[in-house]
């Protein structure tokens, strides 16, 4: 049996923005934890389309893309009703297409050079290698919360 094959089942992924930390949860148990990067703007709640912000909230992981333009990507619910409601308020678009992902397909030598820093339009970015675990212990339909 390998590591994977003793790991508790995720109920819930937390992101924790100002510490650039995803958990991957079993109840109130910590299974693995995960360095990312988040959108260039990085500070506050996603408000629209285009202001490089990671939303803050509580949404579903619904479904994946193992075909994206970047290493795999989980999607995240945003926008929720709420997401949209504040976004009308302001006559702005919230936006979408809000995910877990790895790296630029295209990143090739240069992959370090993402780790550890805010690079995203608004999405959570891992390692490939990190975003192969993720895909593997996190199931569709698990809750995601992503605090400030």
């Amino acid at each position: 049996m390998g590591a994977m094959d003793e790991t508790p089942e995720v109920s819930e992924v937390l992101v924790r923005k100002e510490e650039r930390r995803l958990y991957l949860l079993s109840g109130d148990q910590v299974v693995r934890s995960y360095r990312i990067g988040l959108g260039d703007n990085p500070s506050g709640h996603k408000l629209y389309e285009g202001d490089k912000r990671t939303p803050e909230g509580k949404y579903v992981l619904d479904w994946r893309n193992s075909n994206s333009d970047f290493y795999k990507s989980i999607h995240i619910s945003y926008p929720n009703a709420e997401d949209r409601e504040q976004a009308s308020a302001w006559g702005l678009d919230p936006g979408g297409s809000i995910m877990i992902h790895g790296l630029p397909n295209e990143a090739g030598d240069m992959a370090f050079a993402f780790l550890g820093l805010d690079w995203t339009d608004g999405c959570i970015a891992v390692s490939n290698e990190e975003m192969d675990e993720i895909w593997q212990l996190v199931a569709d339909g698990t809750p995601i919360r992503i605090v400030p």
